[in-house]
Order: structure tokens, then sequence, then C-alpha cells
């Protein structure tokens, strides 16, 4: 088997697939040959993507955390166009919930599981009768976030969903291997998107230190997850599975360590040669 970045004749969908990494995702793998069909419950998002990638490509107004909208969904996939070859669950919100895990509520915690984990549940069981149909394998992406891997205070419970997420998709692909169905995760670092305005949030007079943030100098694209999930729904990991790519411009590697102004490194909370 030759290997291939292309996806002509593949079938993916994206949910969430609107703005963002979602958006870069749907725009990748058109460009690569996919139809594509997009679960997206924004309907401006909806009529922007009609007007982009209408006609060939299936745009669809559903809200991925509704069992009965992700059958429908799904109902209206094997009908119109009769096969499936990957899944993107990209759906995922922290909902501004950021607050001390004692004064979270019940409410929050629903609402937190629904949108960052409930959905992946939803959206892949419907996909696998659809996908193995096929005979020919799949792959299944579950978009995460670096903060399943380190502590983030204040949003306890979204991190808890999102580490969920590492271990559901490990036993998913165990599960599926014998179906040629590969299940991985992307971990993205803070991305710059219409959902995280990351620039705006840093004061102009510390813009300048960004660059020493991470090792790789700069806040995330959506196209740089959107290169991690054509890598892993084409052929090219045709051998990859069960695992979890981190897109976080090695964030995660350096554990805490910054570039000083000098340009060599410090763990010291205040980014100094002096301290």
């Amino acid at each position: 088997m030759p290997v291939d970045v292309r996806l002509d004749g593949q079938v993916a969908l994206v949910t969430g697939g609107g703005a963002g990494i979602g958006r870069a995702i749907v725009g990748a793998f058109a460009e690569l040959g996919a139809t594509v069909i997009v679960a997206e419950n924004n309907p401006a998002h909806v009529e922007s993507l009609q007007k982009e990638f209408g006609g060939k490509h299936l745009i669809s107004q559903t809200d991925v955390t509704e069992e009965a909208a992700v059958a429908a969904l799904f109902a209206r996939v094997k009908k119109e166009i009769g096969r499936l070859d990957i899944l993107i669950n990209n759906v995922g919100h922290h909902l501004s919930a950021r607050a001390p895990f004692e004064n979270t509520t019940t409410s929050v915690w629903d609402a937190l599981y629904r949108v960052n984990l409930l959905h992946v549940f939803l959206m892949t069981q419907a996909a696998i009768p659809l996908i193995r149909a096929g005979g020919r394998g799949g792959s299944i992406v579950n978009l995460s976030t670096i903060e399943a891997f380190r502590g983030i205070p204040g949003l306890s419970v979204y991190s808890a969903f999102k580490a969920a997420i590492t271990g559901y998709t490990r036993s998913m692909a165990l599960e599926l291997g014998p179906d040629n169905i590969r299940v991985n995760a992307i971990a993205s670092e803070t991305t710059e998107s219409e959902q995280v305005k990351a620039l705006a949030r840093v004061p102009p007079e510390q813009r300048d230190h960004i660059s020493r943030w991470f090792p790789i100098g700069r806040f995330g694209t959506p196209e740089d997850s959107a290169g991690a999930a054509v890598y892993l729904a084409s052929n090219l990991s045709r051998w990859v599975t069960g695992t979890t790519i981190h897109v976080d411009g090695g964030a995660l590697a350096a554990g805490g360590f910054y570039r000083t102004p000098q340009n060599k490194w410090t763990h010291f909370p205040i980014i100094s040669d002096e301290t």
C-alpha cells in the first residue's frame, strides 16, 4: 500500500466545523479530495459553510450533544452518501466556567460533560457501524487539549472530561483495531481562533515576551491542528492508533521552563538572568 496524504474517495465527518480548528480541518480535507460532512450548530457558521463548501459537501445544522439530532444526522448521511471513512470529534469548550471546584455546580458539570465528552460518545457510537460497513477501515480522531495532560486551576471539571478522552481513545483503539479502524486524539495548546482570542488576552506591553513562552515561539494556529488531523486521517498514519499528538509548540516538553530575554532557560517565576 503506497503512503499517500491525499483523501480522494474518502468521506469525512467533522463536528463543529464552522470556525477555528474545525474550519481549518474542513478546508484541509476538502482540498485533499475528501467529501466532507460538517455538523455545525451555529446558524451563521452554517450559512458561511454553505457558501464556501456547499454543493459537493454536506453541511448540516446539528447539535451533536443531542442524541436525536445525532441519529437524524447519520440517517441523512447513510441515505445521501451511504458511507463514512473518517470521523473528527472536534466540538469542545470550557464554557467560560472558570471557578474554584468547591464553587461549581452539578449543572455546570453536566454542561461541560455534554459539550466535551457526551458528544464524542454519541458521534462515535453512531459512526462505527457506517465506517465498519465500508469494509476498508477508517480513522476516528478526538480533539482534546493540552490541559488534559497538565493541571489547569479553575477548570478542573473541564480538564477531567478532556483527560477522559485520552483513556477513551486508547480503549476504542483496541476495540476497533480488528476492523482496521484507528482511533487517535489531538491535544492542542492555546490556539488563536474565534473561540480563543489568545493575542488579545496579552497586554500590548507584554506581547514581545510571547516568543519566549513556547519553545516554538508563538501561539498555535488552527492550521497547526488541521495538519495533525490530516496525518491521522490519511494513509500516512496507517499503523498509528491509540495515541495522542500534542500540538503544543513544545509547551508540555518545556514543563514550566521559559526563555529569558537573553535566550537562556529558567523555571523561576520571574524571568530574568538576575534572579
